[in-house]
């Protein structure tokens, strides 16, 4: 992205404020296996710790996982790694929300699949003011 593209946009990637504020005051705490950064600020008597995170890509705060998620909000004070179990066999690999993209569910219906659905049958009736 170019520099201005850094300086006036905050949806794709951190503007060079965040970068600014990371890199002076911001402590880097871990990253996720998305490559997100996280970060709190640098302690100090008297002041509340703030925490944050800066996406790789496109800022989507469905991208942070769960773990993080509770870090992000205060749940405990170390970083998510010392808090897991280990993962069980049936656990399936983080995955975003896919709404709004091209990778979304479409229904059988959908104006996006062509919006052809299957005629009603059964107990349907449709309705007529003349009936």
């Amino acid at each position: 992205m170019s520099f201005l593209g850094k300086i006036f946009t905050w949806w794709n990637g951190a503007t060079i404020g965040t970068m600014l504020y990371s890199w002076r005051k911001g402590e880097h705490v871990g990253t996720d296996a998305q490559g997100n950064k996280y970060y709190r600020s640098k302690p100090k008597k008297g002041e509340r710790e703030r925490r944050w995170v800066i996406y790789d890509g496109a800022n989507d705060a469905s991208r942070v996982p769960a773990e993080w998620h509770g870090w992000l909000h205060g749940s405990f004070d170390d970083v998510p790694e010392s808090h897991l179990p280990p993962p069980k066999i049936w656990e399936v690999d983080y995955t975003p929300n896919a709404t709004g993209t091209a990778d979304a569910y479409r229904p059988q219906g959908a104006l996006e699949r062509g919006g052809k659905r299957a005629r009603a049958v059964g107990d349907y009736e449709a309705w007529s003011p003349d009936a």
